[in-house]
């Protein structure tokens, strides 16, 4: 099946359930992805940059607390590649819990 053909609805709500959580900006995603343009934006970039996002910190900041280098997460966050299921595991818990991420700093 090809892309503008895509139910935006069923393939979000599969990739929903799939990772677990609602991804708010998805469904815009799909539909952009399905008119042909902006850009595609994967469910695990999503986590990455709403993990970031919820522990309030910078780009720098977050890729220290969580011990990567800088330039991996802005890979992440930007598509190049997809962070290791490990990480995805841990990005999910810091959106449910923000406060984790600090814990991760006294740790």
């Amino acid at each position: 099946m090809g892309i503008r053909k895509i139910d935006v609805e069923k393939v979000a709500a599969a990739i929903e359930a799939d990772a677990g959580e609602a991804l708010p900006d998805l469904r815009q995603a799909l539909a952009e992805a399905k008119a042909g343009r902006g850009r595609v934006t994967t469910p695990a970039q999503i986590i990455v940059r709403q993990a970031r996002e919820k522990s309030g910190l910078t780009q720098s900041a977050f890729a220290e607390r969580i011990e990567t280098p800088v330039a991996t997460l802005r890979d992440w966050e930007q598509g190049r590649f997809a962070p290791p299921g490990g990480v995805l595991c841990l990005l999910r818990l810091i959106i449910k819990h923000p406060e984790l991420s600090q814990e991760l700093n006294a740790a």
